[in-house]
């Protein structure tokens, strides 16, 4: 197998699994475990946004230089939304903040919004990729 064609069944499981694990963030929601739901949206859009960077040959083996190499190729460029890509980060801080710190109970108040707009940021990272 061409490297090309490894490189396109590699993005395209990892826009499948943002896809099943925007399912996964439903099911918590619906069972009202928010923190685990947060857990599930980061990881949606950070599967979709690692399917994209790898799409254009970019990859970083830290969350942190995922972020940093999306907003700088496609956030500053305006191919993604300030507004979706604010999404991505608060998830990334809220993702930190109720895995590792103790007595962080999210609110569902601020997470049922996230789900809606998880949904739209993955629609439009796999509209880029299948362009």
């Amino acid at each position: 197998m061409k490297k090309e064609d490894e490189r396109g069944e590699v993005v395209r499981y990892r826009l499948q699994r943002a896809r099943e694990t925007l399912v996964d963030a439903r099911i918590l929601a619906e069972r009202e475990r928010w923190n685990a739901c947060v857990n599930r949206l980061y990881y949606s859009c950070f599967y979709a946004v690692s399917a994209l960077l790898l799409q254009h040959g970019f990859s970083s083996a830290k969350h942190t230089g995922i972020r940093g190499l999306f907003n700088r190729h496609f956030v500053a460029p305006g191919e993604v939304s300030k507004e979706l890509a604010q999404l991505y980060n608060d998830l990334f801080d809220r993702r930190q903040e109720s895995d590792y710190a103790d007595f962080v109970r999210i609110e569902p108040s601020r997470v049922e919004p996230w789900i809606e707009t998880t949904e739209r940021f993955i629609a439009h990272i796999a509209a880029m990729i299948e362009r």
